[in-house]
């Protein structure tokens, strides 16, 4: 197993990070856990999933001072343009939280049951629904905006479809801090579900 280090370009310094890469095995256990929810949360209420990625993007902001020196170090990135970076992914998570609520990419059609010419015609109705697991492949020049929390991750988490991510080698301590961000806001939503489910049986 190889350690992963977290490495800055400018001077060099090495920050050992105490876990090691992903292993193959580890992949496939990572694709079979997402596999495994697809099916619970790609039925789950369009306003839940909205929900998620606002609470995603809260997280974010809430924790950007320490995000963004840990990208300014391992990037050497200048901190105006990483904390841009970190508004515009807070921004496409909301994005797409919008997008979900407003419902239109579900592309909906019903055609009710009629007569015609050619005799009684069925009740159709048509949804498009999540394609399945989605592999997010981070890049090393947008440790914000195209990696761990990017917009390939909140369009995919907003149309259902849970994610496996391959963070950028250049940058791995902000990508696992933007992770745990993002587990956060995820842990925060469940929690209000149950809170709304308790709720209601009570």
């Amino acid at each position: 197993m190889t350690e992963v280090v977290s490495t800055n370009p400018a001077t060099g310094e090495q920050r050992p990070l105490g876990f090691d890469e992903s292993s193959d095995e580890d992949v496939l256990a990572a694709a079979a856990r997402a596999r495994a929810a697809l099916e619970d949360y790609g039925a789950r209420a369009l306003t839940w999933r909205a929900e998620l990625l606002r609470a995603m993007a809260e997280e974010l902001e809430a924790d950007a001072a320490n995000l963004v020196a840990l990208a300014h170090f391992e990037t050497a990135l200048p901190m105006a343009r990483l904390e841009g970076e970190l508004r515009r992914t807070a921004f496409q998570l909301r994005f797409f939280a919008d997008v979900v609520t407003e419902g239109s990419f579900l592309d909906a059609t019903v055609d009710h049951a009629n007569d015609s010419p050619m005799g009684p015609l069925p009740d159709l109705r048509r949804v498009r629904v999540p394609i399945g697991v989605v592999g997010v492949f981070g890049s090393s020049n947008f440790p914000f905006a195209f990696s761990v929390p990017g917009g390939d991750t909140a369009s995919a988490l907003g149309a259902g479809c849970p994610v496996v991510i391959k963070a950028h080698p250049a940058h791995p301590a902000t990508s696992a801090a933007t992770f745990e961000a993002l587990e956060r806001g995820s842990i925060r939503q469940l929690a209000v579900q149950q809170q709304i489910g308790r709720l209601l049986e009570g």
